[in-house]
């Protein structure tokens, strides 16, 4: 899977990055290379995260935060 990364220079120097694709997907690193690898990390993280299964009532939102 590609996924594209939205790259911001942060104000306290080195940068930051979010993935778009991926709310909350989101990292930092001093160097670019560095805020590469940590991407790579902070992606398998985000898509690592196991679906939650219940049963609730029809028409009723259930916000979850995990």
């Amino acid at each position: 899977m590609n996924f594209k990364a939205i790259i911001h220079e942060a104000e306290e120097g080195g940068f930051w990055a979010e993935v778009p694709a991926i709310p909350g997907c989101a990292t930092q690193g001093e160097t670019m290379e560095e805020l590469v690898e940590n991407l790579r990390e902070a992606i398998e993280g985000c898509l690592s995260v196991e679906p939650l299964s219940f049963t609730s009532e029809p028409g009723r939102i259930v916000e979850i935060a995990v």
